[in-house]
């Protein structure tokens, strides 16, 4: 018995073949073979992830019984001491984000290609790094992101709960060497993080003691450099343990669940001083879909007066996640102050954000979207949210755009005279503005700026209808474009009396049922985000529980305005109806059509 070994590069080239004898017996082996040294081989990078691909063929009489395929690369890296991180000998900035493996309306039943989608809209907003929370994921996963070029954080599925009991270690331990043993080959990896939190909210009477989370933490980061001796091992937020593992992530949450975000530079270099080799995995926080403010908290953590009262003094905020408005205008400004300083850093690793999409979760009923954690770039059908053009402005230099923030922004108001700043994201090395036809001029992109790296102009706006246009340009060439139009009002709503319903048929059948707090004189109120309830009778039925701002039926409004999706039935009569905790609803009939 015998194996045929070939080893075919990214050129479909044969580089290697070898043939050696094997002896199974019980239907195993555990032979370790040694091949000849493959001289000057392609180096897999995040710009050029060039795959060699193993055949190894099983031979019984010189015929083949059985084949394998398995894919690899080579690189090498290194995260310096108390510096940067280095990808085969070049300083590479780690640009992250997380994700989660689910999908609205599916869980975690995801298609190949929807893992792909995923990953490949997380390689286009120009990430090179994702980590893979908290879980082992698909193994379409890992294969996209050797393809792709994106690093990966591969982590056992240890997330809270301390130490269990002798048969939970044991499980433990066998999930970490099979995680290990199962992905070993995929070039993209990195690191092998032992848990996350592993301290919090233990399950068993002295699991969260500090030497037994020690002592067990020790254990794994033993496996995983026995089992690979040429990867790193990592943990997130258990500070006793951070000397135990080769990388370590300190839990900072600069703008949200503490502090304001205009720290975060400081919590990075103090971070860097004390840990020897640090990467920042979790900063972020949460947005609501076409929630949008004139004033949203600063990077002080002030909320500034309402504009239209009189003498009203700023409100110091601590806890902007509980406090704050979920308003994507200042998840913008917190992402924009981040990326500023990792981009600028000399010395930072890199970090990554949490999470690339919204995902359900147990907790969090009180959220905008009851049970979704909104911290994503993205929504749960993968909709981007403004906040995704801001990482896509830093992180990818390859196709030009400009997006002016925001497009779900599109009745605001204001005094008479009141200059508003308007920003536009963009990777072009300079952008024009154009306000109602007429040119605010040429801005050059410098990303020591905020916001927007300088790209940012003040304007005043006309009641009525503004139309916005900007223009991206490399040197004479226009390379991208971008334009919306606002409706403005020199006057402020009054308070909500009633709601206005409209539909629209969609393309796939469904109806857009759009609701519209209004005041006395049926204007919209634009400041207005409290939580409403749609039902439905008759033959029809709302998409509902998808966990998006179209597909949910209890919701917080969004300036105003809430969606959902309508299925009728056709030639069928439907009642659809809008309520909530502090005026009349009201509803709206929907004859279905064929």
């Amino acid at each position: 018995m015998g194996l045929l070994i070939e080893l075919i590069d990214k050129n479909g080239d044969k580089v290697l073949k070898e043939e050696r004898s094997v002896n199974i017996t019980k239907g195993r082996s555990n032979h370790k073979i040694k091949l000849k040294e493959i001289t000057s081989p392609f180096i897999w990078s995040v710009n050029e992830p060039n795959l060699y691909t193993a055949k190894i063929s099983l031979l019984v009489d010189k015929k083949i019984i059985d084949e394998k395929y398995e894919q690899f690369g080579y690189r090498w890296y290194e995260f310096k001491e108390h510096g940067a991180f280095y990808l085969n000998g070049k300083k590479l900035l780690l640009r992250g984000t997380h994700r989660h493996e689910e999908h609205a309306g599916l869980a975690n039943a995801l298609s190949n290609e929807q893992h792909r989608m995923d990953l490949r809209m997380i390689k286009e907003m120009g990430a090179n790094f994702v980590r893979l929370a908290h879980y082992p994921q698909d193994p379409e996963v890992y294969k996209t992101c050797d393809e792709l070029g994106l690093l990966v954080w591969d982590e056992l599925p240890w997330c809270r709960g301390g130490v269990g009991n002798e048969e939970w270690k044991l499980n433990t331990k066998r999930l970490f060497e099979e995680l290990i043993n199962q992905n070993y080959n995929h070039p993209s990896i990195i690191l092998w993080s032992v848990g996350n939190e592993v301290y919090w909210l233990p399950e068993r009477e002295g699991g969260g003691d500090i030497d037994t989370l020690r002592a067990f933490t020790n254990e794994l980061n033993e496996i995983a450099h026995n089992l690979d001796p040429y990867r790193l091992t990592a943990i997130r937020k258990f500070y006793e343990g951070a000397d135990i593992v080769d990388v370590f992530s300190p839990s900072i949450w600069a703008g949200w669940y503490s502090g304001v975000y205009s720290n975060y530079e400081k919590a990075i270099i103090d971070a860097q001083k004390k840990y020897p080799r640090l990467f920042h995995a979790e900063y972020g926080g949460s947005s609501h879909i076409g929630r949008h403010t004139e004033t949203p908290v600063t990077g002080e953590g002030f909320i500034n007066p309402n504009e239209w009262a009189e003498a009203v003094n700023q409100v110091k905020v601590k806890n902007i996640a509980r406090l704050g408005d979920w308003s994507e205008s200042y998840i913008v400004d917190l992402f924009d102050w981040h990326l500023r300083y990792s981009e600028i850093s000399q010395t930072f690793s890199g970090n990554a954000q949490w999470a690339f999409k919204d995902f359900g979760t147990p907790l969090r009923p009180e959220n905008a979207i009851p049970y979704v954690n909104q911290k994503g770039l993205v929504d749960r059908e993968g909709k981007p949210k403004d906040a995704y053009y801001v990482f896509k402005s830093y992180w990818n230099n390859n196709d030009k755009f400009t997006y002016i923030e925001s497009h779900t922004w599109d009745e605001r108001s204001g005094k008479q005279g009141k200059e508003r700043e308007i920003s536009v994201f963009s990777n072009c090395p300079e952008v024009e503005l154009i306000f109602n036809g007429n040119s605010l001029g040429r801005k050059v992109k410098d990303i020591s700026k905020f916001p927007a790296s300088g790209l940012s102009w003040s304007a005043k706006f006309v009641e009525g209808e503004n139309t916005i246009k900007s223009v991206g340009c490399e040197g004479e060439e226009v390379v991208a474009n971008d334009s919306i139009k606002i409706l403005y009002h020199y006057s402020q709503n009054e308070k909500p009396e009633g709601f206005s319903l409209s539909s629209k048929r969609l393309p796939n059948g469904n109806y857009l049922i759009t609701a519209i707090a209004v005041d006395k004189n049926g204007r919209r109120c634009i400041d207005y985000n409290e939580r409403v309830y749609f039902s439905s009778e008759g033959k029809g039925k709302l998409i509902e529980n998808y966990g998006v701002p179209t597909k949910s039926s209890i919701i917080e409004m969004a300036n105003g305005r809430a969606q959902i999706e309508f299925k009728s039935v056709p030639f069928e009569k439907s009642t659809i109806e809008i309520r909530n905790q502090n005026f009349k609803g009201d509803y709206l009939i929907i004859n279905g059509l064929q």
